[in-house]
């Protein structure tokens, strides 16, 4: 047989499963650390509930991914997942959905992995989503989730370094309710409401317009030029404040 033959016969098979997700329709995805809970804790004991260098490997891992060559305008951080928002018309590789999320989970793995040192891996997902309101309600579930993870991670590991093995200190957290957990923190001195935000709240990676001030080399001027880079914001407003944010920056 041809070559020319086998290829278009074989071709056939290769994308029969193809998806496009469809045009007016906002593209988010999410990625997962693949077992991150038992290689965080287990394997590259990182501080526990949360790591500070871990966050910024996170935060890294997602500002690389805004600039991997498809037009996303939003990444969320929180825990070892990463959120991102792309622009609402967005034609990146026909916006075929194999494309979007092999190329995000490779270079998602790549880039926490040559940082960390260790191999890690991700897995990605998208949710195709039809209007702005339902991204908003997204972004704000997903940093809900942040919120939830924040109050029961931080009350485990105060029971487990106070001595509680582990199916006890997950029994006691999980019949505990939201004003219990924070009266459990609370008596051993931990205010949850005044810890660091993005253990609470995530971590935000967009474009922003900052100024920049120079020097012309020949008149000897001081210049002032904007520019546009990405920033990552550890202190996200809460609630409708966040959806505020959400609708401001990013519709």
């Amino acid at each position: 047989m041809r070559f020319e033959d086998l290829d278009t016969r074989l071709r056939k098979y290769e994308t029969a499963y193809d998806f496009c997700i469809p045009p007016e329709n906002y593209i988010v995805v999410r990625l997962d650390g693949r077992g991150f809970t038992r290689l965080t804790k287990e394997i590259w004991q990182f501080e526990a509930p949360f790591d500070v260098h871990f966050r910024d490997l996170m935060v890294e891992t997602t500002t690389h991914l805004l600039q991997c060559g498809f037009n996303i305008i939003y990444g969320y951080t929180q825990s070892d997942e990463i959120s991102l928002l792309f622009y609402y018309r967005d034609e990146s590789f026909n916006r075929k959905e194999r494309k979007i999320l092999s190329i995000l989970a490779g270079e998602a793995s790549a880039k926490f992995s040559v940082m960390h040192g260790q191999i890690a891996t991700f897995d990605a997902r998208v949710c195709v989503l039809p209007n702005s309101q339902l991204v908003d309600d997204y972004f704000r579930w997903r940093q809900e989730d942040a919120h939830r993870n924040a109050l029961n991670a931080h009350c485990y590991w105060m029971l487990r370094k106070s001595g509680h093995a582990v199916v006890e200190a997950t029994e006691q957290v999980k019949g505990l309710n939201r004003q219990e957990k924070h009266d459990l923190l609370f008596s051993q001195q931990i205010n949850f409401n005044e810890l660091p935000a993005w253990q609470k709240r995530g971590t935000g990676v967009y474009w922003k317009d900052v100024e920049k001030t120079g020097l012309n080399p020949k008149t000897g001027e001081i210049t002032q030029t904007t520019r546009r880079q990405l920033v990552a914001d550890f202190d996200l407003p809460l609630n409708e404040f966040y959806s505020e944010f959400i609708g401001q920056n990013f519709f």
